[in-house]
């Protein structure tokens, strides 16, 4: 019976380890930019790797006091933890599945279309009534500012591998034909044709093209690159997390059976 325990004191000590890594990917995601104006899935993976992490400790203290109850419910509560992180898993690959995002000739970075992503987001995360949070969001952020301190030159900005929010919010369509003249500030042609985002774009630096809807594409390439980074991490996690917990509910059974066993002998 000590043995069982023994192991299953030791694989909550990996559990709330695995915690660890779910925690700082929500924090990372909230470190950025975007994240930070969406309030979306930053909040729900911190607050999954906490609740994993106290029902470990709870698991632990179980496991060394020998408290059968308190094993019982951490083996309860991790299996309804570990479902929902499957299930986030499982949302967030599917609805940043799609792909918006095009190569543009002779440019180091890509350009993106807003009907190339999932109608979920479009329709959850840059719908007309939560845009207008969003871009006033963005423009304090100063995203956009900072590639003024890195590109000074044309041929330098064009071969840049900038971020997606970057590429759609900051300047304005390849398509529209606009001139460079820094980062954020570009010459009018005298017809931009092709797009109504051209019409759109402004070098107010409160606007830029945050009112475009292909700013509102960069965001959501910007959310699904974010997204599949954490997806990683999370999914590493919870492979070593289902490892532990059927370990875990093994030890548990060998202790109830041993519990059994020396009651009919006695």
């Amino acid at each position: 019976m000590g043995v069982s325990n023994n192991i299953t004191a030791v694989l909550n000590i990996v559990a709330l380890l695995c915690s660890i890594p779910i925690i700082a990917a929500g924090i990372w995601l909230d470190q950025k930019p975007d994240n930070a104006c969406v309030h979306l899935i930053r909040w729900p993976v911190i607050l999954l790797g906490f609740l994993i992490l106290l029902v470990s400790l709870a698991g632990f203290v179980g496991a060394y006091r020998y408290k059968e109850t308190l094993l019982a419910f951490y083996l309860c509560c991790m299996a309804i933890l570990i479902a929902l992180l499957l299930i986030l898993l499982v949302f967030a690959f599917v609805v940043t599945r799609p792909d918006g995002s095009y190569d543009v000739p002779g440019k180091g970075y890509k350009e993106y279309r807003l009907d190339g992503y999932s109608a979920w987001l479009r329709d959850h995360v840059v719908d007309n009534k939560s845009w207008r949070k969003i871009k006033a969001c963005l423009a304090d952020t100063g995203v956009c500012p900072k590639l003024t301190q890195k590109f000074i030159t044309a041929d330098q900005f064009f071969a840049a591998h900038i971020s997606p929010l970057q590429a759609r919010c900051c300047k304005p369509p390849t398509i529209c034909g606009y001139t460079f003249v820094n980062p954020i500030q570009w010459t009018n042609p005298t017809n931009p044709t092709g797009d109504p985002d051209c019409y759109l774009w402004s070098n107010d630096q409160t606007q830029l093209c945050y009112n475009c809807n292909s700013c509102r594409a960069g965001l959501l390439g910007n959310l699904r690159t974010e997204w599949r980074k954490a997806n990683i991490i999370l999914i590493v996690a919870v492979v070593l997390l289902i490892l532990v917990y059927v370990i875990a509910c093994s030890a548990f059974r060998n202790v109830q059976s041993e519990e059994l066993f020396s009651r009919r002998k006695h």
